[in-house]
């Protein structure tokens, strides 16, 4: 039976990617203007939605890698005569 199936592109995605639209089709929906248009409108529900969450997996995927703050090396610790003293 022919399908409509939406989902998250699952290369970005883990494999519990969600399903926006699992539909099955058959001619009797392409059969008149009205019905075609929902239809199609249904379908650009699920295509927005899809997009929506890919977008905000995208914007959650940067603030988690976000490379940490860097700090300035530290200074070897000083004598008391003023000399840097060696790491051993």
């Amino acid at each position: 039976m022919p399908r409509i199936i939406v989902t998250t592109d699952p290369s970005q995605l883990p494999d519990d990617a969600p399903v926006l639209l699992d539909e099955r089709v058959h001619s009797v929906h392409l059969s008149s203007g009205h019905a075609a248009a929902q239809l199609v409108e249904r379908l650009a529900w699920a295509i927005s939605d899809a997009e929506d969450a890919e977008s905000a997996r995208a914007a959650r995927t940067r603030r988690a890698v976000r490379p940490a703050r860097q700090r300035p090396p530290r200074s070897l610790p000083r004598t008391r005569r003023g000399r840097v003293a060696s790491r051993v």
